[in-house]
Order: C-alpha cells, then structure tokens, then sequence
C-alpha cells in the first residue's frame, strides 16, 4: 500500500476512514448523510430507501463491503485450527468455495456469524461483522496457523440484483456466468487480479467483488459504465436490511446478541435457538461449545427464530408476541413491510415450546400517525419458507436480463 494511504489510515489520527470507494460514494450520496459501521464511514442512504431496495430486487444494487471484518488464516493447521474454533466441519469447503458458519463460546452461545472463503489450500478468509481478532488469537494455542486481521488490504463490493451477471458480463469478465452459488474466481483487472463470489446478503442473484484499495475506484467506474443501461444504483444500509429480512438472514446485534458483548449470557443464543442447527457438525470432532450444543440437543433450546406473516400492513419493529390468549411468547427482532412479499413480516425469538410452523400469535404494535400513536393486537403465524426466494439466485447461468 502507498505510503501516504498508510497515513491516510493511521488509527491513531483517524477515528473513522473514508472507504476507498468514498469518492464515489459521495457523487452519489444525495442525501449528504454518513453512518458509521465498524472503522468507516458507510451511507444508509444514497437517495431513496425504497428505491435502492427496488434496484437490488428489479435491476442492480451495489453496496460497499469494505468495512466488513476480513480475517486470513493460513498455515499448516489452518483446517485443524478453524475445525476446533467453528460449529460446521470446515474440511468440506473446498479451495475456491465460500461456506457459512457460526463460531461460539465453552457455553455453546453464539460470538458472531459470518462466511469462510477457501482461497487456496491451507489459506482462508473470514468475513464477519464484528471485530474478532482477540477471539481468534486466543484460540491458536497448540495449532501451526498465523490470523491476520486484513480488513484495510481488501476492500469490496456487493452486486445484487437480477441483471448484476449481465453487467458483470458486459465489464468483460468472461465465463462469470459459469460460476454456481458459493462459487469464487479470479480475473485480470486493469493490472491486478479482481476475485468474485457469487455471494450476497439479499437472497437473490448477486456477486461479491473484492480488490485492493488501489484499484477501488477504477472497478467502481468500470462497473458503473457497464450498469448504465441495466438499472445498476448505489445501495445504501438501510435498504440492504430490507433485503435481507425478505431472504431471511440473521443480524448481529438485532437477532442476536454476540456472545462477547453480553453484559447477561442468559440474553445471547445458541445455534439451536437461531435456527442454525444444520451448522452444528457433531460427527466431526471436537469443537468450542461441542459439549453445551449436545446437551441442548439433549434437553432442548430455550427459544427458537421464526418467521413471521402478520396481518395488516405495519411494521412490527420492536413489537412482543403473544399467544392467542395473550400470554406473553417473545419478541420480534427484525420486522419490515415487504414489498415483494406485499406483506408485514418479521423476525421474531419466540420462547419453548412456542414457534411450530402454523401455530396462531399475535404481536402488539404501536405506531404513530400525525403525532398520534395507536396499538394494534394484529394476528400473525409462523410460517416455514423466505418471503424472497426466486429460482434465479441458483441458476447457473442465469437469465441474461
């Protein structure tokens, strides 16, 4: 990296970064409004919620992933190692796969989620959003493997939507069409090497763009260039969250409390209670919470996440759930108004034995019209699939839209 890049990112001069893509950014950001998340500046919204949340399930939406966590493990134990500190067995990631993956404490709760990139034999990468690096220190004790955080070295974009294979086609990259979900490739790009995985957070047909900062506007400008007739549109955070509540996908500090920064462990989650069940390898070894998962198994989890289709057209946001004869069931988490769905629906941690598929609740919501606020009692029921779900995030090739 440049030297004036590495002043550009001292810690100690720099409460916040610009993302390397913030000169772009700032063309686009309409609204002049800046967020924070983890050590950069990030923008929750370009111009329109609604509309950047239509661009990722119409055309293209294109957020930025620089401020990810971004984690590389290599070694000779790096499989052993990652083994040891996952729920799922890691050995079945092969080299030029993503997989997904929890991590959790001795207690069998969750500390973060996030994917595993197997870059190549023995090196891997982890994406999670929260700062990890104490954790995964701490765990190399006894394994010949070396954890780096690189988060400032590799910078990123998501490109969601129907028509991002098309535009990635029309930038040049050839056989992108080719490559089947969790999949990864590399490619020449103006002089370095550009890696793609056909990854995402919405649900839908999308790709992960990761670069070197140097190179971060000129992929920008390229991309661009090759949307403009496809629909392509910065996506900010906020309509990001939408997508991913359609599709279904849980939320560090909204669906679940990592287990590190529990003031009361009681209120964080196992696997189990995030509906992440399938992640838990027990047939593969010996794992950090191994022992606290089987005996959950054993006995039962405390709660279970569910989804829910609830009647009317208000978002439940932090609303309870109650029982058809108003005992009190749990809490909603994530909550939104579909528009693909047409529909109110919601993320909600239901306390056992409550969360059957079918099973009758209702959720209290308060909302405000003109200063007034009222409540509503509103039915709702869990129901099994994702509200967004399209054939298109699985076909290989997709459709050229």
């Amino acid at each position: 990296m440049k030297t004036e890049q590495l002043h550009h990112r001292d810690h100690f001069k720099n409460a916040v970064y610009p993302s390397p893509f913030h000169s772009r950014q700032k063309e686009h950001n309409q609204l002049r409004e800046w967020s924070r998340w983890s050590d950069y500046l990030s923008v929750p919204a370009y111009w329109c919620e609604s509309m950047e949340y239509f661009s990722g399930r119409n055309a293209c939406g294109v957020f930025d992933l620089t401020p990810m966590i971004k984690h590389r493990v290599s070694g000779p134990d790096a499989l052993p190692y990652l083994n040891r500190l996952m729920t799922r067995d890691v050995g079945k990631i092969k080299p030029g796969r993503v997989g997904y993956s929890v991590w959790c404490n001795e207690q069998g709760r969750v500390i973060d989620d996030g994917t595993i990139f197997h870059l190549e034999e023995g090196v891997y990468r982890i994406c999670s959003q929260e700062h990890q690096l104490d954790w995964f220190l701490t765990n190399t004790l006894g394994f010949d493997v070396k954890v780096v955080d690189e988060t400032h070295e590799v910078c990123g974009l998501a490109v969601q939507g129907p028509t991002s294979c098309a535009i990635l086609k029309q930038m040049g990259l050839a056989g992108i069409e080719n490559l089947t979900p969790f999949g990864m490739a590399s490619f020449d790009f103006e002089g370095t090497r550009l890696m793609i995985s056909r990854t995402g957070y919405t649900g839908d047909l999308g790709y992960e763009l990761w670069i070197d900062p140097d190179h971060a506007e000129v992929l920008w400008d390229r991309l661009f260039e090759a949307g403009e007739n496809r629909g392509i549109r910065a996506m900010g955070s906020q309509a990001l969250d939408l997508l991913r509540i359609e599709a279904g996908f849980i939320l560090a500090g909204a669906d679940f409390l990592p287990a590190q920064e529990a003031v009361r462990p009681t209120h964080t989650r196992s696997p189990f209670e995030l509906g992440l069940g399938w992640l838990v390898h027990f047939d593969k070894g010996v794992f950090n919470g191994r022992q606290a998962l089987l005996e959950e198994k054993q006995n039962g989890s405390r709660y279970t996440l569910v989804k829910l289709d609830i009647d009317g057209n208000k978002p439940a946001k932090d609303s309870f759930v109650y029982t058809k004869d108003k005992k009190y069931a749990g809490t909603v988490t994530s909550a939104m108004w579909s528009p693909s769905a047409k529909a109110s629906i919601a993320l909600a941690s239901l306390e056992a034995p409550h969360g059957q598929v079918g099973e009758e609740l209702l959720v209290e919501i308060y909302y405000q019209r003109e200063l007034k606020w009222s409540r509503v009692m509103a039915p709702a029921r869990v129901v099994k699939d994702n509200f967004w779900d399209p054939p298109r995030r699985r076909q290989t090739p997709p459709a050229d839209f």
